[in-house]
């Protein structure tokens, strides 16, 4: 049986490597890897709320 993904994974699991991507690109531009890291926060938050949302749904 296929395991099925709940809504709000794939954007926090992405936002999560987006934003590490930025914090390691720091050193070199700072200016990008701020950008790249807060699109990714952003990421990470809004997928949280919709796992947030989403877990009352499949009780």
């Amino acid at each position: 049986m296929k395991k099925k993904w709940r809504e709000g994974t794939v954007p926090t699991v992405l936002g999560t490597a987006v934003t590490a991507t930025g914090l390691a690109l720091l050193p070199v531009t700072p200016l990008i890897a701020s950008g790249v890291a807060g699109f990714g926060l952003a990421h990470v938050v809004l997928g949280g709320l919709d796992l947030f949302q989403n877990r009352r749904k499949r009780r």
